[in-house]
């Protein structure tokens, strides 16, 4: 079905005989139809006030129905709509990114919560999407600074209307020291103090030293002692400071999963997904956190000879055996090839209760 089929013969305000008809219609096509056509009434003549439930059920009922084209349409036709049902505005946030985009953007429906829950569940292009969004509230700029996400995090510098509080230009501050595309961004912020301008002139280029000199009239004499003792120190390769941005990094990490497990948001879809954005102390602190192991028994497991005692913990969270293969081989990509693959593959054996695994997994790590 194309769309030009299901947007005319009513793309006009539908009569109502025409509803009638496609509602006793159970086809697909009849489906996608009336989805369109309901839309076209609505945006004719928008409810009043808060969406009557029955009118939004049906919304949500028959897009869950539509084909892909059908909801890239609706999403882009409810971006700026204020009447548009709240549910189905989640669902379509949390769609394929070039469906969720036009709502990510715009919609007026989108709650903060709404936006912390695409942080937490969606792919890094939704968590870029709502980085980007216009006004974006302080608590969610916050958690998109918590996850550290280079991606991310330089959309959110590139967003000048976002709620971005001093603390939060101080840390993208301290993260464009890692980050070098946050550089530019941040230069040319309107919330970058003078302060901070001088500690960022120590570690950019001379394009964008360039442009803080002109922007602030920073003493380039005064700060070329610094800048000359970063540049021995680099060579000198000094350990101390990459020692403490692991362990910034590692507390970054904890943070984050407190936060989502005090807002009951820690899931074990979010730990695999941890692994597959590659941020494996996400995972670590993660399945700590859900499966109340230590943080020193997960790094224990990590590094076992055997993979058993990483699957007892996983399975103690509730990922399923048939993930743990696919979930170990990009574990091992991370962790320079461990856990090893001594002993059986007890993952094979069948299932296992949360409760036994979690019996099993103390049994081999405990002693």
């Amino acid at each position: 079905m194309t769309v030009a089929q299901f947007r005319s013969p009513l793309a006009s305000t539908p009569a109502l005989p025409d509803l009638l008809a496609l509602a006793r219609n159970p086809s697909t096509d009849a489906r996608q139809r009336l989805l369109m056509a309901v839309l076209s009434l609505c945006d004719s003549k928008p409810p009043s006030g808060e969406l009557s439930p029955i009118l939004g059920e049906i919304f949500l009922t028959l897009a869950r129905q539509a084909e892909r084209d059908v909801r890239k349409i609706l999403s882009e036709r409810l971006a700026h709509a204020d009447w548009a049902p709240a549910a189905l505005i989640n669902v379509l946030a949390l769609d394929e990114i070039e469906i969720a985009r036009p709502v990510l953007a715009s919609s007026p429906i989108l709650q903060d919560e709404d936006l912390l829950r695409v942080l937490v569940e969606a792919t890094l292009e939704h968590q870029i999407e709502v980085a980007r969004r216009p006004n974006l509230a302080g608590r969610v700029a916050d958690a998109i600074i918590d996850r550290g996400e280079p991606a991310t995090l330089t959309a959110l510098a590139s967003n000048r209307t976002a709620e971005i509080s001093a603390d939060g230009i101080r840390r993208l501050v301290e993260h464009s020291r890692r980050i070098a595309a946050l550089r530019s961004p941040l230069t040319r912020h309107p919330r970058l103090t003078e302060q901070l301008a001088e500690q960022m002139y120590q570690w950019v280029g001379v394009a964008l030293r360039q442009s803080i000199v002109a922007r602030f009239q920073v003493d380039e004499h005064k700060l070329a002692p610094a800048i000359e003792q970063a540049v021995r120190d680099t060579h000198r390769g000094t350990f101390v400071a990459i020692a403490a941005s692991d362990a910034d990094r590692d507390e970054m990490e904890r943070r984050l999963v407190a936060k989502l497990q005090a807002a009951g948001q820690l899931r074990a879809g979010y730990l695999i997904r941890s692994v597959r954005e590659r941020r494996l102390g996400l995972f670590i602190h993660g399945l700590a956190t859900l499966s109340g192991f230590t943080v020193a028994q997960i790094r224990d497991a990590m590094a076992a000879p055997s993979p058993e005692a990483l699957f007892y913990a996983c399975a103690a969270v509730g990922i399923d055996r048939a993930v743990y293969p696919a979930l170990l081989t990009e574990i091992r990509l991370l962790n320079d090839g461990f856990p090893g693959s001594e002993g059986e593959r007890v993952w094979l054996r069948g299932e296992i209760s949360a409760m036994s695994a979690s019996r099993c997994f103390r049994v081999l790590i405990e002693p």
